[in-house]
């Protein structure tokens, strides 16, 4: 049994500071992973990789009264809460009255460097997700596990109980399931 799902018992078991003692050591695995995730955001995006750790954490926090089953159900809550945070952002940050029509513009080295725009379409993405999640549970926990919290195969066949082949065959049909569900 791993260090993470010893603590996650003794927190269902109601023992205080035990959260506490959990984030020390995922914190840095989670950074690491939303720090991947959101590198390739494009310029315009303003999520960072520590802010999205942070918040993830208040919510999880919040939700003292869940249940844990063990490191994979959290790495799961995990994922879906950063899911949601990125797409919430993306939101916010997209919205005609906070200017979302508009493109952020740096005026240094302006002529050097032209801004890259995020081509992320968050929202289609998530709508993307709720389907493929409704198609084939498996598929949807692989890709959020991969996605979002950017676990190798081999880590996602572990967190999963599934082999790491059946994971990279999942990964692949559910990333063309996406594809396709995107550019229509």
């Amino acid at each position: 049994m791993s260090q993470v799902t010893v603590i996650l018992d003794r927190l269902n078991q109601g023992e205080d500071g035990a959260f506490e003692e959990l984030i020390p050591l995922v914190y840095q695995e989670l950074r690491r992973r939303a720090n991947r995730r959101l590198a390739g955001a494009g310029a315009g995006h303003t999520l960072q990789p520590t802010a999205l750790v942070h918040e993830a954490y208040v919510k999880l926090a919040g939700g003292r009264g869940i249940s844990w089953k063990g490191s994979r159900h959290f790495y799961n809550a995990a994922a879906e809460v950063m899911r949601q945070i990125v797409l919430n952002h993306a939101r916010s940050h997209a919205a005609v009255k906070r200017g979302g029509q508009l493109k952020r513009v740096e005026l240094e080295g302006v002529e050097a460097v032209l801004p890259q725009d995020d081509q992320t379409d968050w929202e289609a993405l998530d709508r993307a997700l709720v389907q493929l999640r409704a198609m084939d549970e498996r598929r949807y926990q692989v890709v959020m596990l991969r996605y979002f919290t950017g676990l190798t195969d081999a880590q996602v066949a572990e967190a999963l109980g599934l082999s790491e082949r059946t994971v990279e065959r999942d990964w692949a049909a559910a990333r063309l399931f996406l594809r396709a569900t995107l550019s229509e």
